[in-house]
């Protein structure tokens, strides 16, 4: 019953997903919610740190590179350790600071970050992260992060081994943690054209973007090059620029036809069939076959004035059961309402619909694309 209730609430999204995908087929899409700018982009800065402060839960001493760090970041300060020394430090982790920088982000600007241990610590509650130059790909240092972390993790051990754990103790956020120091260069304002590139490519989506953009600012300032990339020529004026773009952004247009998809998550059971998906005429039966096998044991007790030994005997019973199907028949152009009610009458469950479906693609009569995520 539980198995046909969850197979029934499957069903029931699929069914409801499909029919808002048929509602909005004809909405119009802002056209910057279809493509993405070329030179208009986030990048991602790294730099390797160290939190201190962490009550006895940072770095063992086989980490060796943690106790490297903090020598020499004492000699920075003045501080003369020998090299033959090594300091125990229990407080102290060394972590990886990561973040994201805005398209166009100004120096001055605050990110936020993410920290997380790379040695053993055990957590980075309470800990803070000491002054980290932030680089990018280039190897150039474009901003500087500090501050206390924000763990939403917890987790305690006692002395026999016993451990609990609540979320990811090694890892955390500081929001507002980075500061920009230097702007990550973009050739937006250099470029003779605005290159869009479309996030689903589509040749009707790039033809309908074309259409409305030479219908706002005249004829040929948009081109298709491709199903994903559509080249506009721009002013060289910045300001006229960036009102031609804020133009853009009011815009609309219909996205094209999305292809058709049938979507099965293995680990959760989940089936979603896309609106498009239509089958051909098919007929199918599915039914489950069940075989048993039961080992049991039997002692064999020979007669009294019989000659032989007691010995135990294996006894084995097969059986074999195969479920009653019905036999359902689908006409050409069967469309989703039809699929899953017929699914459906059959009783079948989310493992069993991805094996009919699966069936129907191998026999040809199924004109959609199997994705297992």
């Amino acid at each position: 019953m539980k198995k046909q209730t969850t197979f029934l609430t499957t069903i029931l999204l699929v069914v409801s997903l499909g029919f808002a995908a048929t509602a909005r087929a004809e909405v119009e899409i802002p056209i910057m919610d279809l493509v993405d700018v070329q030179g208009i982009r986030s990048n991602q800065l790294v730099g390797y740190g160290l939190v201190v402060g962490l009550d006895g839960q940072g770095d063992r001493n086989q980490v060796k590179f943690t106790a490297q760090s903090i020598i020499n970041m004492l000699r920075q300060f003045g501080v003369q350790i020998d090299d033959a020394s090594n300091p125990k430090l229990r407080n102290v982790a060394s972590v990886s600071v990561t973040a994201t920088v805005d398209p166009m982000a100004g120096p001055g600007q605050t990110l936020d970050i993410v920290v997380s241990s790379i040695g053993d610590a055990k957590s980075l509650r309470g800990g803070t992260l000491l002054l980290t130059p932030l680089r990018g790909v280039d190897g150039e240092v474009y901003a500087v992060a500090q501050g206390n972390l924000v763990i939403g993790g917890v987790s305690a051990e006692g002395r026999s081994g016993s451990k609990v754990a609540i979320n990811t103790p090694t890892s955390g956020r500081i929001p507002n943690g980075a500061t920009l120091e230097r702007e990550i260069p973009s050739d937006f304002n250099s470029r003779d054209n605005i290159t869009l590139n479309l996030r689903k490519p589509s040749f009707t989506t790039a033809k309908n973007i074309t259409r409305e953009i030479n219908a706002m600012f005249g004829p040929e300032v948009a081109v298709a090059i491709s199903k994903g990339r559509i080249d506009m020529r721009a002013p060289k004026d910045s300001q006229q620029r960036v009102t031609m773009m804020s133009m853009l952004e009011e815009m609309s247009v219909v996205e094209g036809r999305k292809p058709a998809r049938i979507v099965f998550n293995s680990r959760t059971g989940t089936v979603v069939v896309g609106q498009n998906v239509k089958v051909s005429e098919a007929a199918v039966s599915h039914g489950n076959l069940t075989v048993t096998i039961s080992e049991s044991q039997r002692v064999s007790q020979p007669n009294a004035f019989a000659d032989g030994d007691t010995v135990v005997v294996e006894q084995s019973k097969v059986g074999i059961s195969e479920e009653q199907a019905q036999m359902v028949i689908w006409p050409p152009g069967t469309e989703l309402n039809t699929i899953v009610n017929a699914v459906n009458s059959l009783g079948a469950t989310p493992t069993d619909l991805m094996s009919i479906l699966q069936a129907l693609h191998e026999a040809g009569a199924l004109n959609a694309e199997l994705v297992v995520i």
